[in-house]
């Protein structure tokens, strides 16, 4: 284990306190100005999980050291990492003290730590930086790749220090598309830009309620992990048995009963998967650890809570999944059978449910903050949005059918092999959709023209009822009242 650390000449106060260099200033002064600080200024330890960030972690230091509210101590965690992730952070190590236009003077210190080969991951890092900021009284967690605008963390310690029920605060979540290079990466990175706008939505629209208090930059308070710990017995706030180890906190600190929160105002750039090979293992490893947590019992070590009021949001959205996947399977399917035996009849308003989807698609993209023209046009134009809705599908396919075959996978270490290019796991939604299609293609082909007639008859008006609903259901979220809020 390698601890890189180097520090400054100057002296380093202790946390919570401000220095008073004017000597002339009246002795009451300076009393008052301590007395002040003492009692607002709370301790924020920031910790940084980082596996090969070798391009992004100073860009990641250099936000946080820009700051508003700088937080009193940083701890870089490297783990399993195989490139120049520590070098590049050393450059940052040591004391770092800045005095802001208004006189207020702050301190920081960066510490950077290589804990080399860790079983437990990204894990075993987050354990292993709470341990160092233990005595704090809020514990902030970046991802290696995570840059937040400059008053982040002054707008998430502001409102977790004004209620004492809050137990952590998550930033709102995008992805900066200004950098991004190549037809398929920018189309993926549209679409993620535009699932991440929906799903903070939903929860901004639940009393800023949030489900999940994503790792990328949530601020948590110490008291609520250790009382969420005590409850579950567990020596650290994260463990290793799940899939989704942000998730699980989050109801744990949610059963603790504490508020999980996101922010009105904090936001972060977080680093978006560029390849179809590396968005797949991403989201299937989200999908399939929130199936475990959903599903009832118990795999491993993690206890599924199907009940849990973090998890309706899950389930919701993985019934509107299922709901859309039967949808398009059942259209193409009856499409083509009508098709084949001359029976297909278009009428005018089977459009609806596409104008409907489109008018959401673009109020989606007219919610972010920072909402660009290819946003714009990915929802316009459908075909995009739709392409995309057919990838997560796969994804979503691809965690049930990993989650009921029972088999223990290690999805962490897929997608970590999936971002340096390998496997193939992508691949098996397009080889199984297509299998499907010719079993369907032979079986429709070997029924008499009589049952097949019979089949379009029933299938095509319980497909246009579930469409009807959905097409409801998008009229009111297009309906629905945002408040002001911009994600």
């Amino acid at each position: 284990m390698t601890q890189v650390h180097t520090i400054t000449p100057s002296a380093v106060p202790e946390h919570g306190t401000v220095l008073v260099d004017d000597v002339d200033a009246p002795a009451s002064w300076a009393a008052q100005a301590r007395d002040e600080a003492a009692a607002i200024r709370t301790t924020i330890g920031c910790i940084i999980p980082a596996y090969n960030e070798e391009e992004s972690i100073a860009d990641v230091i250099r936000s946080l050291l820009g700051q508003t509210r700088l937080p009193d101590v940083i701890h870089v965690i490297v783990n399993n990492s195989s490139d120049r992730t520590v070098e590049r952070a050393a450059e940052f190590a040591g004391a770092h003290r800045r005095v802001d236009a208004d006189g207020v003077e702050q301190f920081t210190e960066v510490f950077v730590h290589d804990i080399g080969k860790n079983p437990d991951k990204k894990v075993g890092a987050l354990n292993y930086g709470h341990a160092l900021v233990e005595g704090l009284d809020y514990l902030l967690g970046v991802d290696g790749d995570t840059v937040a605008d400059d008053r982040a963390i002054e707008f998430l310690s502001a409102e977790i220090e004004s209620d004492s029920r809050i137990g952590g605060i998550s930033a709102i979540y995008t992805i900066d598309d200004t950098k991004i290079e190549g037809g398929i990466a920018r189309f993926l990175i549209a679409g993620q830009r535009a699932q991440f706008a929906a799903f903070n939505m939903q929860n901004m629209l639940k009393g800023r309620n949030m489900a999940v208090l994503g790792g990328q930059y949530s601020i948590f308070s110490m008291k609520a992990l250790g009382e969420a710990m005590a409850a579950n017995h567990q020596t650290t706030p994260w463990v290793k048995d799940s899939e989704v180890e942000d998730s699980l906190l989050s109801l744990q600190i949610k059963s603790a009963g504490y508020l999980t929160k996101i922010s009105a105002q904090a936001r972060a750039d977080v680093g978006g998967m560029t390849t179809l090979r590396s968005l797949d293992a991403q989201q299937v490893k989200w999908n399939y650890g929130s199936i475990e947590l959903m599903w009832p019992g118990q795999r491993g070590d993690t206890k599924g809570q199907p009940f849990h009021p973090n998890l309706r949001q899950r389930w919701l959205e993985n019934f509107s999944m299922a709901v859309n996947g039967l949808t398009r399977v059942m259209f193409i399917v009856l499409l083509a059978g009508s098709l084949s035996i001359g029976a297909f009849v278009f009428m005018w308003w089977w459009l609806l449910p596409p104008i409907a989807a489109t008018l959401l698609n673009l109020r989606t993209a007219l919610w972010m903050q920072k909402v660009t023209a290819r946003d714009i046009l990915f929802a316009l134009l459908y075909l995009p949005a739709e392409v995309y809705m057919w990838i997560r599908l796969g994804h979503f396919v691809r965690a049930w059918t990993k989650f009921l075959s029972r088999k223990r996978v290690d999805n962490w270490a897929a997608q970590a092999k999936a971002e340096r290019g390998s496997g193939q796991g992508y691949l098996v939604p397009i080889i199984l959709v297509g299998a499907v299609i010719v079993a369907m293609v032979v079986i429709w082909m070997l029924l008499s023209p009589a049952v097949q007639s019979a089949i379009l008859w029933v299938a095509w008006p319980v497909l246009g009822v579930i469409t009807v609903l959905q097409t409801l259901s998008m009229v009111f979220n297009l309906l629905r009242r945002t408040h002001g809020y911009k994600v």
